[in-house]
Order: structure tokens, then C-alpha cells, then sequence
């Protein structure tokens, strides 16, 4: 493993809420097959991504997750479990998820592209 980066904590993050959002049909019984299977596959494809993200980041691992957060606030119109307690685990974590993809996109490209230094004023001698 690479060392440590201060932006890995936000990886966490999105694991521990990978695996929250792999159990959570389970949670609750009203959960239609489409809802369960959706936020298992989307838990295990958040989890890969940020394991992935804390071993060897690369900009690609963020971007997906960005991309799995805004489906999960998505899928549950396109899947049709809308007004389901699924729906509100999904859009919950799937905002989380994009926020933090974001967040660590944006910190990675601050770091990388720093501001220039403000000239001194030219002084008259």
C-alpha cells in the first residue's frame, strides 16, 4: 500500500457507506427485488471503487463513485421504487457518496494546481 493520503479518509467514508448500503435491504422487508438488488450491486461497486481509491488512486476511481452516487439518486425512478423506504436509503447515500467523490476531486486538483504567488509591487528607488 502507497502511503497514506489526508483525501483516503474521504475513501473510508464511502466504503463504510458501501457497506451500510449492502445491508440495508435487509433492514427493512418491504423492499422490492429490483430496490434490494440495486443497492446491493451499487454497495459492492462503491466498495471496489474506494478500496481501489485507497491502494492506488487514481482520478478514473473518483470519477465512478461521482457517477454511482448521482445513479443511486437516480435509479429509484429509473428502476421504479419510488416512495419506498429503499428510495430514501438510495438518494441518502447516493448524495453522500457524490459528495465525497467530489469533495476528493476537487482537494486532488487544488493540491495539484496551487495558485502563483502574487508579484511584489514594483517599488519606485
Amino acid at each position: 500500500m502507497k502511503k497514506w493520503r489526508r483525501e483516503s479518509i474521504l475513501d473510508l467514508y464511502n466504503l463504510l457507506l458501501a457497506a451500510f448500503l449492502f445491508i440495508s435491504p435487509w433492514m427493512f422487508a418491504a423492499a422490492n427485488g429490483t430496490a434490494a438488488a440495486d443497492l446491493r450491486v451499487s454497495g459492492v461497486a462503491v466498495a471496489i471503487l474506494s478500496l481501489a481509491a485507497m491502494l492506488a488512486f487514481a482520478t478514473w476511481e473518483e470519477w465512478a463513485n461521482l457517477l454511482l452516487g448521482l445513479w443511486l439518486i437516480a435509479s429509484p425512478w429509473i428502476l421504479g421504487f419510488p416512495h419506498t423506504r429503499a428510495m430514501h436509503f438510495s438518494i441518502g447515500i447516493g448524495l453522500a457518496v457524490a459528495f465525497f467523490a467530489a469533495l476528493e476531486l476537487w482537494l486532488v486538483y487544488d493540491e495539484t494546481h496551487p495558485e502563483p504567488l502574487p508579484s511584489e509591487p514594483h517599488q519606485k528607488q
